[in-house]
């Protein structure tokens, strides 16, 4: 129908359709549909005069919008600044950043932060979404076997005991840039199954020494004690140096404990970390300066983890039902890992103060800008990752030569 003939014909066929009753209206609609080709709730909204032609053209149809640019603005900083989180964990952080959002850059009205805090997850998601764009990543994998161990140490698929803190997963991410010749700088990830707790600390290689004194110096500051340690079946784990130092300890042995082989889903908890944590702080380039290892140290232990653990929440899957081939999972309500700690009745009232105090003197803006700041130089010394044959996240055609080392 063209535009001329539809401003001749909608007011006449109005006109009839207000005055017909139940069934007259009924009857208009399915000639109305099957003449035009709309659908019946479109067509009673143009019938009815609430949208379609005629009108005031000035005069938006439908309900008045709720959400205006003041608010979608504050949600874009806020979501660029604490690491593009979904709406859900967006949601959950509004409440621990909007304070100190309004001191990084500008006071809001009662208004607005009522609008911003009222705010559902879905409708921050439509917000966003026009702003966002999509981006392609490539996986490395850098695991080489280690089976000299493989009968002391028992296999652990599943975590029912796991009822407060203290139970970790370990994992190692390889900054190779696409060959794992020579020698590069590694990452080692912590993460605490019951809280999300998280820490990282990177070492030259992947040596047995190299992962034990990360292990070492990551204890001494987690806010828990380590009851328990879950690997992959890498060699920087099932080695004996990391066996005695779990065991051969005068107070309680820490449980060591594996994966099976080639599931990864058995160490979920610590290979999405592999991937928030470490890919998306310091991407696939190589590093294989070793004066760097310091440096991204220092980053990982005064910026990286207390922006993670103090102000940036996570879900957690609470339940997970099979319905003939489906899985519907049910997760819980986003919350930071400092919050679960506090939440946790085992964690003494002194730890739950100093963590208290410990966020109340950060600003998670602040520790953004120096994020920024301290992750230029180590990202300058990065050699460009080799990616393989396709499309680069910007849409260029690359041609360089594949590697051995995807994970499928």
């Amino acid at each position: 129908m063209s535009q001329p003939v539809r401003n001749e014909m909608l007011p006449r066929l109005r006109q009839r359709y207000i005055k017909r009753n139940r069934e007259g209206r009924s009857h208009m609609l399915d000639e109305f549909c099957e003449q035009f080709g709309y659908d019946r709730k479109h067509a009673i909204k143009l019938l009815g005069g609430k949208a379609g032609w005629g009108g005031d053209p000035e005069v938006p149809k439908g309900r008045p919008r709720v959400y205006g640019e003041d608010v979608s603005d504050v949600l874009w900083e806020i979501w660029k600044m604490s690491e593009e989180p979904c709406g859900k964990r967006l949601v959950a952080l509004l409440p621990l950043w909007l304070p100190h959002y309004q001191k990084a850059y500008r006071p809001l009205s009662r208004k607005v932060r009522r609008k911003v805090l009222a705010i559902s997850p879905a409708q921050a998601d439509r917000l966003l979404a026009p702003r966002k764009s999509e981006d392609e990543r490539r996986r490395r994998c850098g695991t080489k076997p280690g089976g000299l161990l493989k009968n002391q140490i028992p296999i652990r698929t599943r975590f029912d005991e796991v009822i407060g803190p203290g139970w970790m997963e370990a994992d190692t991410v390889a900054h190779c840039g696409g060959s794992m010749e020579g020698n590069f700088i590694w990452s080692v990830t912590f993460t605490d199954i019951h809280t999300g707790w998280t820490c990282l600390r990177a070492t030259w290689n992947k040596g047995e020494k190299g992962v034990v004194d990360a292990l070492t110096e990551v204890e001494g500051i987690l806010p828990f004690d380590l009851k328990g340690f879950d690997c992959d079946n890498g060699s920087e784990f099932l080695n004996w140096h990391l066996l005695r130092y779990l065991r051969n300890r005068q107070e309680k042995p820490v449980y060591f404990t594996r994966s099976r082989p080639y599931k990864k889903d058995d160490n979920g908890h610590v290979e999405q970390k592999n991937w928030t944590h470490v890919r998306q702080l310091l991407g696939y380039g190589r590093l294989e300066d070793p004066e760097m290892v310091e440096q991204i140290n220092q980053l990982y232990r005064d910026v990286w983890e207390p922006l993670n653990n103090f102000f940036l929440p996570s879900t957690k899957l609470k339940k997970k039902t099979r319905i003939g081939a489906k899985v519907r999972r049910q997760h819980e309500a986003p919350m930071t890992p400092c919050d679960r700690l506090l939440a946790c009745p085992e964690v003494p009232q002194k730890i739950k103060a100093q963590l208290k105090r410990q966020r109340k003197a950060l600003n998670p803006f602040a520790l953004k800008h120096e994020l920024e700041e301290r992750l230029k130089p180590i990202l300058e010394h990065a050699h460009p990752a080799r990616r393989p044959p396709g499309f680069l996240p910007d849409g260029a055609k690359n041609d360089t030569t594949t590697t051995k080392h995807l994970v499928s």
